[in-house]
């Protein structure tokens, strides 16, 4: 495995405006206008980091503590391809998983009670992971569910809305069952398998689902939340699904920091050049690839860029990311060899700002083009 250098003598320099002034001042104003209170990032390019800092503080409060580019956040679903899509790319790669296997095979419960004809038999793990299933988009199972097991049965009876690769919706439940089937099939929690196989090898310190409660003050709230839960979420899941399983589930609850992820990003880099990574290049390659139906981004797991991309103008058609409702996001560009991190807290104090939107491919544009001068 390739060593990212993420603490360079010279990582002074590393927070130095310098060609990415304007990578800068996008921030900046962002701040400015409230898109989010605070913000790390980072930027990696042919295995050294050329960019890591922060801007902001964790709040718009006047005590609120700055962000720093170690600061642990949210990542949301950004955990769909840190840990779940990553697990799966090892297990097919020791040849422990199948992605034509269906679903019912790992859960049951999917099948049982449906009539032999139902397309709920033909979803397979792929549909899941290419978001084609034919499972809706988003249910807050949270509403009526309040414990993990019931949140799960709620999920496997899910009605499908679409034959199995006919229809691309991005789907939570999809990767709540991913998840779920993938425990089945190690027989632990995803939290634990992904922490020994994935976050350890890699040197993902500050990565992990449930962050211990002396590290959570130090993690930047996502928001106040008035209908559910009742309080300041920080430090804990901010999705409503995730926390009623525990805190550990397929689509969300990892919590990450800007180091950790520009070596992720770093190791999926040197696995797409040589087979000197946890991963090989042809299981890059694979997962890299856009699935059905016509029209859709979806690889497996991962998105990859569509027209007014969030990744901006600049990153080729063979780059591969994801974004987080929190307002992080991940993207790689596998042909020039560049990653970028950006972590927000944007949904503070609450979820009605969009200004994120305009900025992720204002901050990709403007760190390709410094890269380019």
């Amino acid at each position: 495995m390739e060593d990212i250098e993420t603490t360079a003598p010279d990582a002074a320099a590393l927070r130095e405006p310098g060609a990415f002034s304007h990578v800068y001042d996008v921030l900046t104003d962002a701040i400015a206008a409230h898109a989010f209170p605070g913000c790390a990032f980072g930027v990696l390019t042919n295995g050294s980091v050329v960019l890591q800092d922060a801007l902001g503080s964790s709040t718009y409060e006047d005590d609120a503590f700055p962000i720093a580019p170690e600061t642990i956040f949210d990542i949301a679903s950004v955990s769909k391809v840190v840990a779940t899509a990553a697990a799966v790319m090892l297990l097919v790669q020791r040849e422990l998983l199948d992605l034509d296997t269906p679903v019912g095979e790992f859960l049951p419960g999917f099948v049982v009670g449906r009539e032999s004809s139902q397309s709920a038999r033909r979803i397979t793990l792929r549909h899941l992971l290419a978001h084609n299933s034919g499972l809706p988009g988003y249910v807050e199972f949270f509403r009526t569910a309040t414990t993990p097991d019931a949140l799960l049965r709620a999920c496997l009876q899910l009605p499908i809305e679409a034959e199995p690769g006919s229809r691309a919706e991005y789907s939570d439940p999809g990767f709540i069952l991913l998840g779920k089937a993938l425990e089945v099939l190690t027989r632990e929690s995803l939290a634990t398998w992904v922490h020994r196989e994935i976050f350890q090898p890699l040197r993902l310190d500050a990565t992990g689902f449930n962050p211990l409660p002396r590290k959570r003050p130090h993690i930047p709230p996502t928001e106040i939340d008035e209908t559910f839960r009742h309080r300041r979420i920080q430090g804990e899941v901010q999705d409503e699904n995730a926390w009623v399983m525990g805190g550990i589930a397929g689509h969300a609850g990892v919590f990450s920091n800007v180091p950790d992820l520009l070596r992720f990003a770093g190791e999926i880099l040197e696995a797409a050049k040589s087979n000197r990574s946890l991963w090989t290049k042809s299981i890059v390659q694979e997962f890299a690839e856009r699935q059905g139906p016509a029209g859709s981004s979806c690889a497996l797991g991962w998105d990859t860029p569509s027209e007014n991309s969030s990744a901006g103008r600049h990153f080729s058609r063979h780059s591969i990311g994801h974004l987080a409702y929190s307002g992080c996001s991940l993207w790689i560009d596998l042909d020039a060899r560049i990653a970028a991190v950006l972590l927000t807290n944007r949904t503070w104090p609450d979820r009605k700002s969009q200004l994120i939107r305009d900025v992720r491919p204002a901050f990709h544009d403007a760190i390709r083009e410094a890269l380019l001068s």
